[in-house]
């Protein structure tokens, strides 16, 4: 979680929540002991939290995150307007679940699209990688 939160299954995000919660340290309680100690309101992953404690790791809203990384991204390379319009649907998906994988991209509206392989087409083969680097944007520190 420290080192490579991208490499983080969702199921083991589950499995952590579910642990956290146990603990009586859901996301609710912990952005609430973080403005308590901070004087700031941050709506936070528990990988944001977590982060910030064993890193120093900046304290950002996760919804800032996605949208830093994804300015980032698109500002990386000269994107067809295809692909641009897909990265900005990939960042939407981003915002809502903290784990995009490849089988994310075979549900809902990416599945009416024709999923993973046909997004994969649109980036010539490249899906798979740039998925990896919109989530190390996601957690890359803030400058």
């Amino acid at each position: 979680m420290c080192q490579r939160p991208r490499d983080l299954t969702r199921q083991q995000l589950k499995e952590l929540k579910l642990q956290f919660d146990q603990h009586d340290f859901s996301e609710i309680s912990l952005r609430t002991a973080v403005r308590e100690t901070t004087n700031q309101d941050i709506a936070a992953t528990i990988i944001g939290y977590i982060r910030h404690v064993a890193l120093n790791d900046p304290l950002i809203a996760y919804e800032e995150r996605v949208k830093h990384a994804m300015t980032k991204i698109l500002a990386s390379r000269s994107w067809t307007q295809p692909q641009r319009k897909w990265l900005e649907r990939i960042g939407k998906q981003f915002e809502k679940e903290v784990i995009v994988v490849k089988e994310e991209l075979d549900r809902g509206q990416f599945k009416d699209h024709g999923g993973f392989a046909r997004l994969n087409k649109v980036f010539n083969g490249t899906l798979a990688e740039i998925l990896k680097e919109i989530s190390d944007a996601v957690w890359q520190a803030a400058a």
